[in-house]
């Protein structure tokens, strides 16, 4: 591979356009497109930049018989790091505030796919037939579906430039985490009372529930079972619409979950033992009182208060 192949390849890696890579070696944004045109070389001193800017060793770079990357490595053995620029940093948070809006809607959509069909089969629009009803249910629910999956793939698609965050180790340059932090310390508000709101929606979500079984008409029942799958999706819209703007700022300053070396084990020994009580207690209902018909409630109810469990591990990290 020659080295205008591997120019080409790491600047797409790093999510660089040819104006931005110029900027960063001080050189015409024309000199960057003949280096990657093959109608001109970079010296020797633009080399070794080239080198140090990517973390690959000179060797990779001037040698075409070394198609993989080598990269350069520090005292400690470990390959280089990618540093990441207050501009990068900026525009990666404000991309994750697009993106954080746009997956909320669409999981959103999921979860209220499903009333289209409760409606239709149980309401009986313009008097159609039942299997018409089940049709019409059926389709809504799978085009609500289709929007959301084609959000989730779109919001994949413009996080490329981004994925280097995932994928190879990295460092802010200096004084980025002060400012990255002040960012945090200035949305902590916004993002607790979203959560508190999301939570408190989840948890009430369930009163619908205890009012079917008190309810006989048949479309009222419909109507409350609705009204929890609506409340729900709201609550989740809010802990995701904050939730991935907060990780954001969580990735770029590795703390929480992106901190390998504090990653607390509470929170996922709390949620497993979570999960077994409300197994065990469905498992019991069930069998004892014969009640299948009747205990699935118990773990409808189990998912949504785990929201308000998690929001409330979620805050004892925060001020810890």
């Amino acid at each position: 591979m020659i080295f205008a192949d591997k120019l080409i390849r790491l600047r797409k890696k790093y999510g660089w356009s040819q104006e931005e890579l110029a900027d960063k070696m001080n050189v015409s944004r024309q000199a960057v497109s003949k280096w990657e045109a093959t109608q001109n070389i970079p010296d020797l001193q633009k080399i070794l930049q080239l080198s140090q800017l990517f973390g690959v060793t000179t060797d990779y770079l001037l040698k075409d018989e070394i198609e993989d990357e080598e990269f350069i490595e520090d005292e400690n053995n470990n390959t280089s790091v990618r540093k990441v620029t207050l501009s990068e940093a900026n525009e990666y948070i404000e991309h994750r505030k697009w993106a954080s809006k746009m997956m909320a809607i669409a999981t959103f959509l999921c979860i209220i796919s499903i009333i289209p069909l409760f409606i239709f089969t149980a309401i009986r629009v313009f008097n159609v037939s039942e299997v018409v009803s089940v049709i019409i249910g059926i389709t809504s629910l799978v085009l609500i579906i289709a929007s959301a999956v084609t959000i989730f793939i779109y919001c994949g698609f413009r996080n490329k430039p981004y994925e280097f965050l995932d994928e190879i180790p990295f460092e802010t340059e200096y004084g980025v985490k002060g400012i990255i932090k002040e960012k945090q310390k200035q949305y902590q508000n916004k993002y607790m009372i979203a959560n508190i709101v999301g939570t408190f929606l989840c948890i009430i979500s369930i009163i619908p529930l205890f009012f079917m079984g008190f309810v006989e008409n048949e479309i009222i029942k419909v109507v409350l079972l609705c009204t929890m799958f609506f409340m729900v999706a709201v609550g989740v819209y809010l802990f995701v619409c904050v939730g991935v703007k907060w990780a954001s700022m969580q990735r770029l300053l590795k703390e929480g979950e992106f901190n390998k070396k504090n990653k607390s084990k509470i929170k996922e020994a709390i949620s497993t033992v979570y999960w077994i009580v409300a197994v065990a207690i469905f498992l019991t209902v069930s069998f004892i009182g014969n009640g299948w018909n009747k205990s699935w409630i118990i773990m409808v109810i189990a998912g949504v208060l785990y929201g308000g469990v998690s929001t409330v591990l979620n805050v004892i990290d925060i001020k810890k």
